[in-house]
């Protein structure tokens, strides 16, 4: 592949750099040139563009990233189609991420144009989240290095989502003189909790003496009738030979380990009886904050084994005291009512097919566009409302003085959509279960209208996509749900939400909203006729 400049006369079938305007046209960044568009440059008296020229054994940057990505073998992940160079790959199920580094670090080395990224081994995953992205940077790459890769594929497995089993789980705990049963509560509430999210249940608890005998009798029945045993001792394991491990030994199993290199987790104890895992928690998994037990919990469940190899080898990022990860989803989830929606509202266009005014300043009742938008979104539901502006900036945000709302600048807003959209939810709080983009020039959208939208997601529990439609036509606005923000981050150019709606493949509910989900005023003739009126 060749690139740099090139005479408009020799661009057919090159691919664009950036984006070009020849006349009213504009053409898109990685856009292949026809013979009919070199004519359209030529006569806008364009004479070279910066632009890609592919060599015969080239593959364009989505056939090589498509490549390489059906050439994976992988487990609980399925594939997306590739789009601007890249294909996503998301979990379908909750579980556990495990993949083979030494793989991915091969086909890294191959050449910088083709590159793969993943999660972090061993990390938790949600149904839907993105677990890893094939990108080809330049917008083609040689087929011998494709083949290269796809080579490396060949060798086996090269990641997996694990996903949770619904393990029935029996939970000990030790009484000293003492400790209050308020505490025992709350011990059972937070472990329950943490199974939930995995499907998982505790079917039943036992209340002893912190001794090894009666520990030994109740774990040896517990584990009879359940797929694992949780211990939770009144008093911290002070020795190798203390209650807990010795009676998971007197029981008739067999300690794998005691102890780990996990800060808060140390005290953890990992045993097997049966050919069921008995687990003593540390004292900090009475609470629902991320701690080495966690880590221990989650790879089990997933039905990963952890050997005594394993749980040495957890230092290296092991010291978890000042990290503020989870306690979410560690936590109870929040009831389906309570999960917040924030919207971002688009207002950084040029509305370059009004002529010269921006129609996000024309009056309607007297009020500029912009503003009754916003209006309407801090009278719905939602959590929030940022605005992103771009175009004609500091005259937007005059127009929404006084408005609580968060703005959010875009000085890349003539690149195209998907700059805006990344702006605006770079802005949304970290709490947040979903997004809604409501486009700034739909005047007939309600707070109502929005509400309605807001309680079909909260309906769907957050994991669907919720768009407007009209007479059975998809329209505007749309909500995405948090598990789509990764993707979002990667869409390039005037590729915008519809583009993720089809192609992530959640499920997408659709509610009417009549003719408000189709208004906008793209032209001065559709704005006059809604009843605005352009300001200069």
């Amino acid at each position: 592949m060749k690139f740099g400049q090139i005479p408009v006369e020799t661009a057919e079938g090159a691919v664009l750099a950036h984006s070009t305007t020849a006349g009213e046209r504009r053409f898109r960044k990685a856009h292949r040139l026809s013979a009919e568009d070199v004519a359209l440059l030529r006569a806008a008296g364009i004479s070279e563009v910066v632009a890609a020229v592919l060599a015969e054994d080239d593959l364009g940057e989505d056939a090589a990233a498509q490549t390489i990505a059906e050439s994976m073998a992988f487990r609980g992940i399925e594939a997306r189609p590739a789009a601007t160079g890249r294909v996503n790959l998301h979990a379908k199920a909750p579980g556990i991420f495990t993949v083979d580094a030494a793989v991915i670090d091969a086909i890294n080395a191959i050449d910088p144009a083709i590159t793969i990224a993943t999660l972090a081994q061993h990390a938790p995953v949600e149904k839907g989240q993105m677990v890893a992205t094939v990108k080809i940077i330049p917008f083609a790459v040689s087929s011998a290095l494709v083949d290269a890769a796809t080579k490396i594929c060949a060798a086996g497995e090269i990641f997996a989502v694990n996903a949770y089993r619904p393990l029935r789980v029996g939970v000990i705990q030790t009484v000293l003189p003492g400790i209050k049963p308020s505490v025992l509560d709350k011990t059972l509430r937070v472990t329950e909790a943490r199974l939930a999210r995995t499907g998982g249940r505790l079917t039943a608890e036992r209340r002893t003496s912190h001794e090894i005998a009666p520990v030994a009798e109740a774990t040896a029945s517990l584990a009879r009738d359940n797929d694992m045993v949780v211990i939770f001792g009144a008093s911290a394991m002070s020795d190798f030979a203390d209650v807990i491990p010795a009676a998971i030994e007197k029981a008739g199993g067999a300690v794998i380990r005691a102890g780990m290199p996990v800060d808060p987790g140390n005290l953890l104890v990992l045993g097997t009886l049966g050919g069921k895992h008995v687990i003593g928690a540390p004292g900090c998994a009475r609470s629902p904050k991320e701690n080495g037990f966690d880590w221990v919990l989650d790879r089990l469940i997933a039905g990963l084994d952890v050997t005594a190899r394993d749980i040495a080898a957890m230092g290296v990022g092991g010291l978890l005291m000042e990290i503020p990860t989870r306690p979410q989803p560690r936590e109870p989830l929040p009831a389906k009512s309570q999960l917040k929606v924030g919207i971002v509202l688009l207002a950084a266009g040029r509305s370059s097919r009004m002529g010269g005014p921006n129609k996000l300043l024309a009056l309607f009742d007297g009020k500029p566009l912009v503003r009754r938008t916003a209006e309407r979104a801090l009278g719905s539901k939602a959590s929030g409302t940022v605005i992103v502006t771009g175009h004609q900036r500091e005259r937007v945000r005059a127009a929404l003085v006084g408005l609580d709302v968060t703005f959010a600048d875009n000085p890349d807003f003539a690149e195209g959509l998907s700059t805006s959209l990344k702006a605006g939810i770079a802005y949304l709080p970290e709490d947040s279960a979903g997004v809604m983009i409501v486009l700034g020039d739909m005047p007939d959208i309600t707070s109502d209208d929005l509400d309605r939208l807001i309680d079909a997601f909260r309906k769907a529990g957050g994991n669907a996509v919720v768009r407007a439609s009209h007479d059975g036509k998809r329209g505007n606005p749309v909500l995405l749900p948090r598990s789509l923000f990764p993707a979002i981050a990667h869409l390039e150019g005037d590729t915008g939400a519809r583009h993720l709606v089809e192609t992530e493949g959640l499920d997408v509910i659709d509610v009417e909203i009549g003719a408000a989900a189709s208004v906008d005023v793209d032209t001065r003739e559709a704005l006059e006729g809604a009843g605005g009126v352009l300001q200069d």
